[in-house]
């Protein structure tokens, strides 16, 4: 049963990344009051599923998309969803910056980048 288990476990690591990867970064977004430690746990949760995206977007034996002379067969990896976690990567980027640039706006005018804190400095 434990080399059962080993070898499911062995077998797919990326997918137990990604899955504890995805938990560390909810934790984060849901337990911490602290915005910048919230940013951090965003982006923990987003490389979580850029890792399970390119995980499922594997084939076993493949190879990269390439023209092969004629007579010549292949199994081929599909290009596309690499391309597009190359895009949700600028994106997250975009979005981290425009995060961190709120959390130290609210900084300047607040003075507080507790979740807590900011809302009695806003009701007050």
């Amino acid at each position: 049963m434990i080399e059962a288990f080993s070898e499911l476990f062995f077998a797919r690591y990326n997918y137990w990344m990604a899955i504890i990867l995805m938990l560390i970064g909810l934790y984060a977004l849901i337990a911490k009051q602290n915005l910048v430690k919230k940013i951090i746990g965003l982006n923990i949760f987003q490389t979580a599923i850029f890792l399970f995206y390119i995980s499922v977007a594997s084939v076993e034996g493949g190879t990269a998309p390439i023209y092969l002379p004629d007579g010549a067969s292949a199994v081929y990896v599909n290009p596309l969803p690499h391309v597009l976690i190359l895009t949700a990567i600028v994106v997250g980027v975009s979005i981290t910056a425009v995060a961190l640039s709120l959390v130290v706006r609210i900084y300047e005018e607040y003075g507080v980048i507790d979740e807590d804190e900011l809302k009695e400095a806003v009701r007050g």
